[in-house]
């Protein structure tokens, strides 16, 4: 009887690890890039949202936007060489969308060259009412956004129409943006403007464009808090199968060795103000992010 105990609970337990095994690996896709695994995406990915639907009473009814900056590259070359199949986080860029047209400002999409936003479908809330509405009047503003490029080149200088960039997160964010010199003058124009700069989870990783002609001493945001991403938490997605290897750089460390500290430790809630820069730690916090920015854009405007 005891032997036949041992066998059973061996039996279980060889089976666990078999079902976990195969649950955390990276599913790979058409193309050879891998999203992350069932298990994954069990632990990270809920159907549906918190957005709170927050009725704003001092509404804007001006002509000042918001500029949202996308990427528009999928694949994420890991340290092992695989391929992360990223893009921008739909919760990241919907939620504060959301928060942000209820407040009454228009959003404005660009990318690096004119393509068409890459959105971490994977990830997308799919029983979420308000995101389904939102994605779907957006669709065509994704599919077909403005040039960063040209609006560097052509507008920016003259234009008042805003009142703040946003760069929404996804790890798609860490690809192209924070080595971009296009990217670099739009962050500098929105802070030499007083302009409010908006980032979350890893797109605070574009803020490091802002230190390609500079060093630390004048680094434009030595000695601010924010919230972002941890690069630790980065650090387990290989564990459950998030992201098929580690990540080719640590974005967090690049910024704390320009004078920048993240505030939080895990990949939580945690939004922060720090000046005109407005941040926050993950897609837990996109809700208050986006409320957050909202309000603080209208106290801005209704002055």
């Amino acid at each position: 009887m005891k032997k036949k105990i041992i066998l059973t609970l061996v039996s279980i337990i060889l089976l666990a690890c078999i079902v976990l095994y195969f649950t955390s690996r990276p599913t790979e896709i058409e193309d050879g890039s891998y999203i992350p695994s069932p298990l994954a995406l069990k632990l990270a990915i809920s159907p549906t949202t918190d957005f709170d639907n927050t009725v704003y009473e001092n509404k804007y009814t001006g002509n000042k936007k918001v500029l949202m900056i996308c990427t528009e590259q999928k694949n994420m070359t890991m340290a092992n060489g695989k391929q992360f199949s990223t893009g921008n986080h739909p919760v990241e860029i919907l939620l504060p969308v959301l928060h942000l047209r209820n407040a009454g400002f228009e959003v404005d999409v660009v990318t690096p060259n004119g393509e068409s936003v890459v959105i971490e479908q994977w990830a997308m809330p799919e029983e979420d009412e308000h995101v389904e509405a939102i994605y779907t009047e957006f669709k065509k503003k994704f599919e077909n956004p403005g040039n960063l490029s040209d609006f560097v080149a052509n507008t920016m200088n003259e234009s008042s129409d805003y009142a703040a960039i946003f760069i929404p997160g996804g790890h798609g964010a860490m690809l192209g943006l924070p080595e971009n010199e296009d990217v670099n003058k739009l962050i500098k124009w929105s802070h030499n403007n007083d302009m409010f700069t908006l980032a979350i989870c890893h797109g605070p990783a574009a803020l490091l464009a802002a230190g390609l002609d500079s060093n630390k001493d004048n680094y434009i945001y030595k000695g601010y808090k924010i919230a972002s991403f941890p690069d630790a938490a980065d650090e387990q997605g290989p564990m459950i199968g998030y992201t098929p290897g580690h990540m080719p750089y640590k974005y967090g460390e690049k910024l704390n060795n320009l004078g920048v500290t993240i505030i939080n430790e895990e990949a939580d809630n945690t939004v922060h103000k720090d000046r005109k820069l407005i941040t926050g730690a993950s897609p837990l916090a996109a809700n208050d992010f986006g409320k957050l920015a909202a309000t603080e854009l209208l106290k801005e405007v209704n002055k």
